[in-house]
């Protein structure tokens, strides 16, 4: 593993993939104009949108010189994982590679004023860190905003998931694919990198997870865990453990329903053999811990 020899004020890069986000991208953009750290660069890629979107982001970088507006055609469908990623990947061709940390983040998000300058101080203090974040709540029914951390507290959260260069460039990027912030992480530890969550830094998500995805995702699930080469077993824990969280017990059989349908399909792997016999330890190595308390 590559470390790191961050200078005193590190750069860090945000792409934002954009799609009907006309709601929510000025407040976005707001709080990161509210960092105590400044981004170098923020792009803002409007991906097909059929709403203002692209004139929200537009008018932010009229006024800021670190905002770019970029526009991205690709499918009304909003899926997730391949169309975030792919808009994603087009806004990072159009940054150099003099970034430290490069930040995925999602349109619906405000961020706390010091998350920049805190994530940031987390990998100057742990060259072996890969990727960081903070953790997300929502707004309940009262107007309360909650803890909603559906997956473990060690995993970081796709819609504001920090990543050190060296981490980012040694798994290759980010995978074109549901699961896509899954396999990242699994990937970093494969190369030796650490991960890291912080429970007070408190990102706000302002649309409920996957209200706006479409129908036919009900499967990529189970088709990401075939992926990343879980074998049916590990598949068969993490469906039943996914459907008890989410309280939607055909979600089990939806994600097994995946699984199979991709096996039958003989789909690609998201990882090469030796990443996957990395993935499947380290898996089994959780499911014990946990087991054994």
């Amino acid at each position: 593993m590559q470390k790191e020899n961050f200078s005193t004020e590190m750069k860090v890069y945000i792409v934002i993939p954009a799609h009907n986000e006309g709601i929510f991208l000025k407040g976005c953009l707001e709080s990161i104009c509210l960092q105590t750290l400044a981004p170098k660069q923020v792009i803002i890629v409007n991906d097909h949108s059929s709403d203002n979107t692209y004139e929200i982001a537009k008018g932010f970088a009229e006024k800021h010189p670190f905002i770019t507006a970029i526009n991205h055609r690709s499918s009304s469908l909003h899926m997730p994982g391949s169309k975030v990623v792919k808009a994603f990947n087009y806004g990072l061709e159009q940054l150099d590679q003099s970034y430290d940390v490069l930040l995925k983040l999602d349109a619906d998000i405000l961020l706390p004023e010091n998350y920049l300058e805190r994530i940031c101080t987390h990998f100057k203090n742990n060259p072996s860190l890969g990727i960081c974040g903070g953790f997300a709540y929502e707004q309940d029914h009262k107007g309360q905003w909650l803890l909603n951390h559906p997956m473990d507290k060690t995993h970081i959260r796709g819609a504001f998931k920090a990543y050190s260069k060296a981490c980012f460039t040694a798994m290759g990027g980010l995978r074109v694919a549901m699961g896509w912030d899954t396999v990242d992480e699994l990937l970093a530890q494969y190369h030796g990198f650490e991960l890291k969550t912080e429970e007070q830094l408190a990102v706000k998500h302002l649309r409920p997870i996957g209200s706006a995805y479409n129908k036919r995702a009900k499967l990529l699930q189970g088709k990401a865990m075939y992926g990343m080469r879980y074998g049916v077993l590990i598949t068969l824990i993490a469906a039943l453990k996914m459907a008890v969280k989410q309280k939607r017990f055909m979600a089990f059989f939806h994600h097994m329903g995946g699984f199979f349908e991709a096996k039958k399909e003989n789909a690609p792997f998201m990882v090469n053999h030796e990443e996957g016999v990395f993935i499947r330890r380290l898996r089994w190595k959780n499911i014990r811990s946990k087991i054994l308390g």
